[in-house]
């Protein structure tokens, strides 16, 4: 009994289709194998061609997203720039009392000036740090 499903579910010869006249004696027609390849190659082909395609949309989306985002990140900086000007006006008329409105405002100008200082000169190292991945590590020990 269970050989007759294994029988049933794997023959053991292929059946024939029945050809165009209703006969069942012709074996099913196969292409020749420069068909075969040469469906092949247009197959891959216009999956390269659909690849390039949406490649070219995700970059052109990546882009108009970045662009936004740019623009939106340079207003949100224009008016972190504009709370501190409003800080450092506050700041100064908050001291205007203690020190006098000159003296506060030299106070508060002479904070701003060592907090540049201190940040220019971090770049500046940061810059030279930049510059050394550059250079041959020979050369680096020869300028050391």
């Amino acid at each position: 009994m269970l050989d007759d499903a294994v029988d049933d579910a794997h023959p053991k010869e292929l059946e024939t289709a029945p050809g165009p006249d209703g006969g069942g004696d012709e074996p099913p027609p196969f292409g020749s194998l420069a068909d075969d390849v040469s469906a092949l190659f247009e197959d891959g082909k216009t999956y390269l061609e659909a690849e390039v395609a949406f490649q070219k949309t995700r970059v052109a989306y990546v882009g108009d997203k970045a662009r936004e985002g740019l623009v939106f990140g340079l207003g949100a900086l224009a008016f972190l720039h504009l709370a501190l000007i409003g800080l450092v006006i506050g700041l100064i008329f908050a001291l205007a009392p203690y020190l006098t409105a000159f003296g506060s405002t030299a106070v508060v100008v002479g904070i701003l000036l060592i907090g540049t200082v201190f940040f220019a000169r971090r770049a500046s190292r940061r810059f030279g740090d930049l510059g050394d991945a550059f250079t041959d590590p020979a050369e680096r020990n020869e300028q050391d």
